[in-house]
């Protein structure tokens, strides 16, 4: 989603604990950057339950309880907020996972993969790369409502 004419620019990042201790603290912080983005609400309420969704599978299975840290970047590529998540974690890209069967009755589905589902479905585009012994998804939104 990155353009020539739009490079991503990562304006903002913390680097907390991979522990879900933490959270309360990334909202928080993801709160400010939604208010000084301008982010539409209906937006901005589908971008905490998809930060919260990242930094919890994060927390819970990166680091297979050995503790870890992990960095979010937040920027913009034009009118599209980009959230980078990166982790030192063992390798998983959550992309290689197939789509739960949501239409399958609840005692036929499997336990799991409901929140990277919802990830591709809000999202414009999400993007996953494993460079320097890290797991970075990145994630692209466009914050422009049309009407």
């Amino acid at each position: 989603m990155e353009t020539k004419e739009s490079p991503v620019v990562f304006e903002k990042e913390i680097a907390l604990m991979a522990s879900i201790d933490e959270l309360e603290k990334l909202l928080d912080w993801m709160a400010c950057i939604f208010e000084d983005y301008s982010c539409p609400g209906k937006i901005c309420n589908q971008l905490v339950v998809i930060t919260e969704e990242i930094f919890v599978n994060i927390a819970r299975y990166a680091y297979d309880g050995k503790g870890g840290d992990v960095l979010i970047r937040v920027g913009r590529a034009g009118s599209v907020l980009v959230m980078q998540f990166v982790d030192s974690g063992k390798y998983f890209n959550p992309l290689e996972n197939a789509d739960p069967n949501i239409n399958a009755p609840l005692e036929e589905r499997s336990i799991g993969g409901l929140g990277i589902f919802i990830t591709k479905k809000w999202m414009d585009s999400i993007q996953y790369e494993r460079l320097d012994d890290e797991n970075r998804l990145t994630l692209y939104k466009s914050i422009v409502v049309q009407t």
